[in-house]
């Protein structure tokens, strides 16, 4: 027999001898841990050798997290089916128990491969009860069971996140990749990340929009003895070493309110959506409409405006300007210009005055060839801005006089035609 066949046989020998020490030593410190584990709601899932905890927490429907309770979200969820609007946070054709509420804790915050996930945290809202499901990574060695475990009979269609379209889905992503051999494939998640819908609706009535800032100032949930975000991976590093419940628990109910504050955000952030008029305050209600403008809706923002300039907020400037825009694209004229007008009028923005005397400069120049009135339009925005100074108003007083000297020729032009003519 030839030595490489004799290491061969010795080879097969030893991982029959160790593999089941191993396996039997790894079970063995499941079991003995199991009863503690109990105590903390928290259950051990084994799979192929590999190990993680499953913490669930259920609760009612009438349980309340900041301004809302948590059932509020079925009323929404059937709010959504009834409405024509076509929204990107729109759940129409979902079941309440479709979305999928996630948040993640990590090692860090940089992305790629050197960043793990210790926590994939999640809630459902089901016809009784609200169940929030942590899968915890005991150590880094045991990611297959984690993503058995996270992926094994994921029924929702929609991720509902904050940050996660940049943070948290593309780090499960990336862990998931290193390990799609051996565990269930990432279902075609549809997705709604609230961030997006935050900084739209308050980042100017706050310096961030971080979530915890959110939830004091908008969902009104304080929360109290929570561990900050930023502590989570040493605490966890320290849970590795010593694998006591108590250490990571901490960890565990931070995620736990996140995901909750995730469900009661969209609640919020629907109601607002879907009866802005009503749910909406004054800066929310300029926004919204903006928002519509921004992906298409037409008809929704321009609604939006008409209805924020009937209640005579300190946006109404602003709504009218953004609802003659309309007039504008869609060639109404008249209502175009009276409104322009109107601004120039009644106005006290200033920059909301040299806009509207710009666009009545260009309808005169371009739509009916009035060189006299574009004139007048475009000195009389430039008399605003010289009366008035703002920020970047260099550039746009350059832009002024470009424009007045492209009307001066056109006008000098027709005055010299006109001489011809007559001599």
């Amino acid at each position: 027999m030839s030595l490489l066949n004799k290491l061969n046989r010795m080879k097969q020998h030893i991982v029959r001898e160790e593999a089941p020490s191993s396996l039997q030593k790894e079970s063995e410190k499941s079991i003995a841990n199991e009863a503690i584990w109990d105590e903390y709601d928290t259950k051990i899932f084994t799979y192929d050798g590999q190990y993680c905890f499953i913490r669930e927490i259920t609760y009612p429907l009438t349980f309340q997290h900041g301004k809302y309770q948590l059932g509020e979200f079925h009323r929404i969820v059937q709010m959504w089916n009834e409405s024509q609007s076509t929204h990107p946070l729109s759940c129409k054709g979902h079941q309440a128990n479709e979305l999928f509420f996630f948040d993640t804790e990590t090692t860090g915050l940089g992305g790629g491969v050197g960043n793990t996930i210790f926590l994939l945290g999640q809630a459902q809202v089901f016809h009784d009860r609200v169940v929030v499901k942590q899968h915890l990574l005991p150590n880094p060695g045991n990611e297959v069971a984690l993503y058995q475990s996270f992926l094994n009979g994921i029924n929702s269609k929609t991720l509902v996140t904050y940050n996660g379209k940049a943070f948290d889905w593309p780090q499960v992503k990336t862990r998931h990749t290193l390990i799609r051999e051996s565990v269930p494939s990432l279902p075609p998640f549809g997705h709604f990340d609230l961030f997006h819908a935050a900084r739209r609706l308050w980042k100017k009535e706050m310096d961030s929009v971080k979530l915890a800032n959110v939830e004091k100032v908008i969902l009104d949930i304080h929360r109290k003895d929570d561990v900050p975000g930023y502590l989570a991976p040493m605490i966890y590093f320290q849970f590795v070493k010593q694998q006591q419940p108590e250490i990571i628990m901490g960890v565990l109910k931070h995620n736990e309110i996140d995901v909750l504050s995730l469900i009661t955000l969209y609640i919020d952030v629907s109601l607002k959506l879907l009866n802005t008029t009503v749910e909406a305050n004054e800066e929310e209600h300029y926004e919204i409409a903006r928002w519509l403008d921004y992906i298409g809706d037409g008809q929704s923002a321009m609604n939006a405006y008409q209805t924020l300039m009937e209640k005579g907020t300190r946006n109404e400037g602003s709504a009218k300007y953004q609802v003659a825009l309309h007039y504008k694209k869609n060639k109404n004229w008249d209502m175009a210009i009276n409104t322009w007008k109107e601004i120039l009028s009644l106005s006290n923005e200033e920059k909301l005055k040299i806009d509207s005397a710009i666009e009545l400069a260009k309808y005169y120049e371009h739509i009916i060839k009035n060189y006299d009135e574009a004139i007048y339009y475009t000195k009389l925005a430039n008399q605003i801005l010289e009366h008035n100074r703002m920020k970047d108003s260099i550039e746009l007083q350059a832009e002024i006089e470009k424009r007045l000297a492209r009307i001066e020729r056109k006008y000098e032009k027709i005055i010299t035609r006109g001489s011809a003519k007559n001599e």
